[in-house]
């Protein structure tokens, strides 16, 4: 039986990031021994259910370093960013800053401590730590899964790899495949960093049991409270231009995070708490789906949106951001209509529409049907076509 290692530095934290992780990991266990190395507490496995399967945690506890070491460190990331030439010396020396050698030989220790046959990095970061032990490690093959969009990396205004393209396209050469979440990115990643990749879509992560009634006459978005990300305060702003048409309908917004305060004073300021009402994140998010009757997600950027796939097989139809990703999933779906990313008075427009829209049973029923292409199902195949090559 093959070993599999997923190294993520957070599995039991609110996100898809971890949903995928956690229902990739659990059906591949069924097949592979599977390990997964995290810095999270590993107590913690009633989260998302994983006390249910057979997968195994690893504690990577990365031990303190001097405030002297990590003035240095400071000091080398700003010189390699912002004043040396973009080349192999600098991003050899650069990989020092970017991942300690403390945190590099504890890594190492640990993956090949466990005679792994693939060991794939979730995420950017946790993907760029693998490329840079890559010659010490002792597996067979490991694999870079990519969970945000090229833009969110590399373009947005505030992005998770600032300044370092270059430095992400001389280490990830290193790994052996890399798993990118939509057709467009890979065709980025290919003419921008000369880097090949493989598209696979993350698959729905529960099971569907109910559908939702399209007489229901509540809006959902679901997500982490992180900011700028999800774009929840475009929804409330716009939701308050639609509650002066629109004495009916409501809204549920489900997540936690560093920014329910400021959501929370949002409905306030617009005198909303009677329309919009905020949840806790829930292991049991079904519940959610089938009480509203259209899903809206006004995210900013994403990789690949979840959530649009669950809210679609609970048969709700969607109004969305124009997200390059969205597009290339929905663009002639008629399940869904689409906004101006970052436009709240089109997307108040949107909300009105579907609120009125004689057809939303139908459309439901489309969103369903297209939602099984995602079913984990589909989407574990390819996932072993990786493990078995």
């Amino acid at each position: 039986m093959k070993k599999i290692l997923f190294y993520c530095d957070t599995v039991f934290g609110v996100g898809g990031v971890q949903r995928v992780l956690a229902e990739v990991a659990k059906r591949l266990s069924e097949e592979y021994e599977v390990t997964i190395l995290t810095t999270d507490d590993i107590r913690q496995t009633r989260r998302y259910d994983y006390h249910r399967s057979s997968v195994r945690f690893v504690s990577l506890i990365y031990a303190p370093v001097s405030i002297w070491r990590r003035l240095r460190q400071k000091c080398c990331s700003f010189v390699c960013k912002y004043l040396l030439p973009k080349n192999e010396w600098t991003c050899s020396l650069y990989a020092r800053s970017f991942f300690l050698l403390p945190y590099q030989d504890e890594l190492i220790e640990k993956i090949n401590g466990g005679n792994y046959d693939v060991a794939i990095g979730v995420h950017a970061y946790c993907c760029l730590h693998l490329a840079i032990v890559r010659s010490k490690l002792n597996v067979p093959r490991t694999v870079g899964w990519m969970h945000n969009s090229y833009e969110a990396f590399f373009e947005k205004k505030h992005p998770y790899l600032p300044r370092l393209k270059a430095f992400f396209c001389n280490r990830m050469v290193d790994i052996e495949r890399i798993i990118v979440l939509s057709r467009r990115d890979q065709q980025r990643y290919k003419t921008e960093l000369g880097l090949e990749t493989r598209v696979i879509y993350n698959p729905l992560t529960m099971e569907v049991k109910r559908t939702a009634r399209p007489d229901n006459k509540s809006f959902l978005s679901v997500g982490r409270f992180s900011k700028n990300h999800k774009g929840f305060d475009l929804l409330i702003e716009a939701f308050a231009l639609f509650a002066k048409r629109n004495m009916q309908w409501h809204l549920v917004i489900v997540g936690e995070g560093p920014e329910d305060s400021l959501y929370r004073s949002l409905i306030a300021k617009n005198g909303l708490e009677d329309r919009i009402r905020i949840e806790p994140f829930t292991n049991d998010v079904n519940s959610y789906y089938v009480q509203a009757g259209v899903y809206v997600l006004a995210s900013r950027w994403e990789g690949m949106p979840l959530v649009l796939m669950e809210a679609m097989a609970h048969g709700l139809p969607v109004i969305a951001s124009n997200l390059p990703i969205v597009e290339e999933l929905l663009g002639e779906s008629r399940a869904a209509v689409l906004f101006e990313n970052g436009n709240i008075a089109e997307l108040a427009e949107r909300m009105v529409g579907m609120a009125t829209s004689t057809d939303l049973a139908e459309r439901g029923r489309i969103a369903m049907e297209y939602a099984r292409e995602f079913s984990i199902n589909n989407i574990i195949k390819e996932w072993k076509e990786i493990i078995e090559r």
